[in-house]
């Protein structure tokens, strides 16, 4: 019999798992509030307008470092992860691996081709809402950080500079096609959010899949929150532009109560999947290395049905799990193949079936 706790187990979890994440998550946390003072220059260039803003990514930090680092205590996560480092860092396979890596980055995040065979309209919502939420982030971030900071120019009031850690690396003309592009960049990631809320409840509205199992806080919340995130920054452009300021402060204090809420949520809700993501492309080389190695063959009829890599893994995440479906003689049930499961299953009853005397139903449910 397998131990729980095996030290050559790598599904297996060691001391308290509440402590390792507390620590992570407050490291996590510890590199946020030291990246804004190092990136501000020790707060020079920091905005105390904006310090709201930091706060909730501070706590948002301090959230997805307690649940990431939780979500990879778990014994099937935990094992993916070891095992998806130790083959990406092949010596041997290294360089081939790198090039894999870039490749499906392209597709998983630049494309987002992961969702575009569930169909096509939730590729479409799913593209500009991952594009237009990446856009706003980093713009967003550096400024909120003083990380980035935009200066007229000393000597004439129509050049914009641009400092990035205190440092000067450009400037441009008012007048130039750069300056509306940087100034209303936010806008442009509005709109695309705004245009995947729109295709996303499209698709909701008309699937009666979606309907049927889709719920309030897991699939309405974050599209409510991107919508109000989106429309509310569009409203202080509207206000700057068009109505000559009415309402700004107004506007920008209920721009911000709604970014700070999507922050705070960020941890705790759909959108934790964000970070999940990158880690999930380390399946892809588990199965690639699976593919290559020893193939399982069943106990039963012979035939090979999975990579031994992930038969072998299965049982020491079962074994973690306290799951124990050890044969006799030394064999293991994860050793039978699907096919040969559903043939023993159907034999059991019936098996059982003859046994209750093949007529009465209602004595072999009793």
């Amino acid at each position: 019999m397998m131990s729980t706790r095996s030290a050559s187990n790598p599904a297996a979890t060691n001391g308290s798992d509440v402590r390792h994440a507390l620590f992570w998550a407050s490291l996590a946390a510890g590199i946020v509030i030291v990246g804004i003072y190092a990136g501000s220059r020790q707060f020079r260039d920091f905005d105390p307008a904006l310090v709201s803003y930091a706060g909730a990514t501070v706590f948002a930090a301090f959230g997805v470092g307690y649940r990431y680092a939780m979500w990879l205590r778990r014994p099937p996560t935990r094992l993916y992860w070891r095992r998806g480092w130790r083959i990406f860092l092949s010596p041997r396979r290294l360089p081939r691996q790198v090039l894999n890596l870039a490749q499906l980055f392209l597709d998983n995040v630049v494309a987002q081709r992961f969702i575009e065979h569930r169909s096509r309209t939730r590729w479409v919502a799913h593209w500009f809402l991952a594009w237009g939420c990446i856009l706003a982030a980093a713009v967003t971030f550096p400024l909120s950080f003083g990380w980035i900071r935009f200066e007229t120019a000393p000597h004439s009031q129509d050049i914009y500079q641009a400092f990035v850690f205190g440092v000067p690396v450009f400037r441009f003309p008012l007048d130039s096609w750069l300056a509306p592009l940087a100034f209303n960049i936010l806008d442009i990631a509005a709109v695309m959010v705004l245009v995947g809320v729109f295709v996303a409840l499209w698709r909701r509205g008309r699937d009666r899949g979606a309907l049927a199992v889709q719920q309030f806080a897991s699939d309405l919340l974050p599209l409510a929150m991107l919508f109000a995130v989106s429309v509310t920054g569009l409203f202080l452009t509207a206000s700057t532009h068009l109505l000559g300021g009415l309402q700004y402060g107004f506007l920008s204090q209920l721009h911000a109560v709604t970014v700070i809420f999507t922050l705070l949520y960020l941890p705790f809700g759909k959108f934790f999947h964000i970070f999940q993501r990158p880690a999930q492309m380390g399946v892809s080389f588990y199965k690639r290395e699976g593919e290559r190695g020893e193939q399982a063959r069943c106990l039963a009829c012979g035939a090979s049905f999975a990579s031994r890599l992930q038969v072998e893994d299965l049982k020491l995440v079962e074994a973690a799990l306290g799951i124990r479906y050890e044969l006799a003689g030394g064999a293991h049930y994860q050793d039978v193949c699907p096919s040969c499961r559903r043939k023993n299953l159907a034999v059991t009853q019936d098996t059982m079936w003859r046994e209750a005397g093949g007529h009465n139903a209602a004595e072999l449910n009793a």
